[in-house]
């Protein structure tokens, strides 16, 4: 029997975390960053990188060990042997390549060299990770490398166990790209100033997913005595220079790299406002107290491994989104404008065909102090663009997947009584994006046309397109409802039943379907689709995972089966007809469900509403046993920028938000003994598992606050209130 711990009331939430008082007392400190391993999802396709951040920072400094193709989206894969430098900025868990901005490389020996003859090998057990802190030992040049940050910069010390011609590559070339050639070309243009022994500042400008500017200030703790510059390529803007110092062995090199997207100026106010002093070790603790401070809203009871799963998680889930505004609410938008963001803060990385379907619902439970911020981002986004972003990456729009699922986080967050923006200014935006017609993504004409996206006239995913803009519609509809805006409630509650113009009563799923009414043949519901690869009428999954796709109607989408009997035993075979397919973000495989691609995720979930819950409480610890381990390759895809994450949270809690805006948590099973969540306002909501074990997978029964509990769901507001949830299990 594993060993079990037990986090008992363990850190008190500071009354200034909510924005609120509390007079909950803090006996002993537990230090809840020792649960969480940066190297959970860095191997195979989880994407995820070992760096230093903090929670929603704009820095994430973490080792490079590769930067071209798929593989490296997050410029790491555990296996490797080479590091490469460490480079500033990161996504997490992504399924495309950008950011890694300015690579450094600690170096000794020969200065000149090849520009990729400046890697070293590494022994795995002198690597290290936890929240705020990176080391590594670097074989070739005998360095010890650390990695720290505050939200806007990152700290580095080097200790050069020799000091031979003691320098650091500083490398502006650099970033992930999609092949050798863009990686050599995405550079636009660099500008670099030495304004003093100690101080280099510059500007790059590059392009693999979006047109990227940033800004930077870096400085060291003692002086550079020379510097050279190594020959750029053909193709290539960005200067790589070699930093020499004058050390001894087991000197230390500090260096402070502070960026921004507005100016040098805006880099140099982030840098002294939050890294003041030559103090690694203060701001390391400072990075870890700040983590503990999230961590501890959640106190689970659990094995080592669920725990290190369950906090692990936890800390992906608020990587993102990222605080992009200088610490004086500066950035650049949309337009390449320099503006101040409205609340004072702007925030970018949404990758919202993804995080709109549990992340964002995360996020309104457990960082509530954040979702205005967010939504506010989005409004001020969009009124530059003219429509709410898609995938929003350093202030810019990347056309990324499908539908506009900042609908469905706008409309949550109003649903669930967030009012810190402008509603009727949020309802413009919605409006405007799900009405005028925009740039690749939306075709509002045609859709209101067919009543669908008809297969012979959009080019790729008409399906899938359909479908999400469908969620989409019904989340317009909802938030106009409730602000008394009836004609466009009506208007967008029309739109949200298209989904039933795709389905094919007859093979009975969501197919692709002609302009003239006629449905696609060939037909093959286990293709997959892809837009960047292999084009058809989904996204990134195929026929037997779309055709559910239907999360604001579950009734509706029994009915067109012919009632329950009908659909659930095609839901049945979900999980039993086998697919072959080597597309790579299609991955976690159990029969067709597709638990590493997010449109599977709430399908599990169709059980309990379809009156048949053991059969969720089934697949759910099928998915625990299955799909998360803790270990480099315990991701079973990518991890999509909290998405996996917050699925593993809330499934572990016993509920998940199948549809986000409704403000309710359907009930699947509780997959730890016992999880307190500190809410705001000092509350806390506990819930408990009688008897679970290996055996006793089933709810027997509910009771909350005592009393008996029989809906399929629990609300939103039922838990901000606060009390106790308390599942029976058996066998």
């Amino acid at each position: 029997m594993k060993k079990t711990y037990s986090i008992l009331c363990a850190v008190a939430l500071a009354g200034s975390f909510f924005g609120c008082s509390t007079t909950q007392q803090k006996t002993t400190e537990t230090d809840y960053t020792q649960y969480v391993n940066p190297f959970i999802g860095a191997a195979d396709n989880g994407h995820t990188f070992p760096g230093a951040c903090r929670p929603f920072g704009m820095i994430q400094t973490s080792p490079v060990t590769g930067a071209v193709g798929w593989r490296y989206c997050s410029e790491y894969v555990y296996s490797d042997s080479l590091i490469w430098g460490f480079t500033q900025t990161h996504l997490n868990g992504t399924g495309c390549m950008d950011l890694g901005d300015i690579l450094v490389m600690p170096v000794t020996g020969t200065r000149t060299r090849a520009w990729d003859a400046y890697r070293s090998h590494f022994p795995k057990d002198k690597e290290d990770a936890t929240p705020g802190y990176y080391t590594v030992e670097l074989t070739d040049p005998n360095v010890k490398a650390e990695l720290t940050a505050s939200p806007h910069a990152a700290l580095h010390r080097y200790t050069y166990h020799k000091a031979d011609s003691a320098s650091l590559l500083i490398d502006l070339q650099h970033g992930p790209t999609w092949n050798e050639n863009q990686y050599h070309s995405q550079v636009q243009s660099c500008e670099v100033n030495w304004e003093d022994a100690q101080t280099l500042t510059g500007h790059v400008r590059n392009s693999v997913w979006v047109n990227q500017d940033y800004f930077f200030v870096m400085k060291f703790n003692r002086p550079v005595i020379d510097s050279l510059y190594l020959p750029m390529a053909e193709t290539e803007k960005g200067k790589r220079i070699i930093a020499t110092f004058d050390m001894k062995p087991e000197d230390e090199l500090l260096m402070k790299v502070a960026m921004s997207t507005t100016s040098v100026e805006g880099a140099k106010k982030n840098m002294e406002a939050e890294i003041t002093a030559w103090d690694f070790d203060a701001v390391e603790e400072a990075a870890r107290k700040d983590w503990n401070k999230y961590l501890s809203r959640i106190e689970v009871t659990g094995t080592n491994d669920e725990m290190v799963n369950f906090y692990t998680s936890f800390y992906h889930a608020l990587i993102q989104p990222n605080q992009i505004s200088d610490v004086d609410g500066m950035y650049r938008n949309a337009a390449d404008s320099v503006v101040k963001a409205g609340n004072g803060t702007f925030y970018s990385t949404f990758s919202l065909w993804d995080t709109y379907r549990a992340a964002h619902p995360f996020y309104t439970l457990m960082v509530p102090e954040k979702v205005d911020g967010f939504v506010n981002s989005l409004v001020e986004q969009s009124e530059v663009q003219g429509f709410l972003p898609i995938w929003g990456l350093w202030g810019k729009e990347t056309y990324t997947m499908v539908a506009n699922h900042g609908v469905s986080v706008i409309a949550e967050a109003y649903r669930k009584g967030f009012r810190g923006f402008d509603a009727e200014r949020a309802f413009n935006a919605i409006k405007k994006t799900q009405t005028v017609s925009h740039k690749l993504k939306s075709d509002w004409e045609t859709y209101m046309k067919y009543g669908y996206l008809p297969t012979d006239l959009i080019k790729t995913e008409s399906v899938s397109s359909t479908l999400e803009s469908v969620y989409d519609d019904y989340a317009a509809a909802d938030m106009a409802k409730r602000m008394g805006k009836k004609e466009d409630a009506s208007y967008f509650a029309k739109r949200a039943d298209f989904y039933k113009n795709l389905f094919d009563k007859e093979t009975q799923f969501m197919r692709p379907r002609n302009a003239d009414g006629t449905w696609k043949t060939p037909f093959n519901p286990s293709d997959v689709a892809h837009a960047e690869s292999s084009g058809g009428d989904y996204t990134e999954g195929n026929a037997w995972q779309y055709t559910w796709h239907v999360q604001h109607d579950v009734p509706g989408l029994i009915e067109l089966f012919g009632g329950e009997e009908a659909f659930l035993n095609k839901l049945d075979s979900v999980f039993t007809v086998k697919l072959e397919t080597t597309q790579a973000d299609v991955t976690g495989l159990i029969g067709q469900y597709a638990h590493g691609n997010e449109p599977s995720h709430h399908i599990t979930y169709l059980y309990t509403l379809a009156g048949r819950p053991e059969r969720t409480q089934e697949l759910i610890r099928e998915i625990f046993d299955t799909q998360y381990r803790p270990e480099p390759d315990g991701l079973c895809g990518n991890d999509d920028c909290g998405q996996m994450s917050a699925w593993y949270m809330f499934s572990a809690m016993g509920f998940y938000p199948v549809d986000p805006v409704s403000g309710n948590y359907v009930f699947g099973a509780p997959q730890m003994p016992k999880i307190v969540l500190n809410l705001a306002d000092g509350k806390t909501f506990t819930i408990i598992a009688e008897g679970l074990s290996k055996e006793n997978k089933y709810i027997e029964s509910i009771t909350l606050n005592g009393e008996p509990y029989t809906k399929n769901y629990i609300s939103h507001e039922d838990i901000l209130k606060g009390g106790t949830l308390v599942y029976k299990m058996k066998k």
